[in-house]
């Protein structure tokens, strides 16, 4: 399950008409962390997971600026939010639609230290 491959990935034009914005508002989305992106065969891209029904997933903003103190660039922290961390029994974005965030966000600190 390597990188979330199996996981939908959408360019940032079909993420602006997918939330009703324009692509230029889903790039300061991804600038101010709201969302994550990643290139994946040279274009940009957001994993769908990372969506709520009315826009970015609430509780990503806080985890990603998380990783990102802790070291991790978006490609690393795109990965681990996406992959089967085994203390959660589940991949963190899924932990985290789930309502666990909390958890996922103490499992995060604990890989910076």
């Amino acid at each position: 399950m390597a990188n979330g491959d199996e996981r939908d990935w959408l360019p940032i034009p079909d993420v602006a008409e997918r939330l009703g914005l324009t692509p230029g508002r889903v790039r300061r989305l991804i600038e101010e962390r709201h969302l994550l992106a990643v290139r994946r065969d040279g274009v940009l891209r957001i994993p769908a997971a990372f969506l709520g029904d009315d826009g970015p997933l609430p509780e990503l903003r806080g985890t990603a600026i998380l990783l990102n103190d802790s070291g991790f660039d978006d490609e690393s922290a795109v990965f681990w939010l996406l992959n089967e961390e085994e203390s959660l029994g589940a991949a963190p974005i899924d932990a985290l639609r789930a309502g666990r965030k909390a958890e996922v966000r103490r499992v995060a600190q604990a890989l910076a230290l």
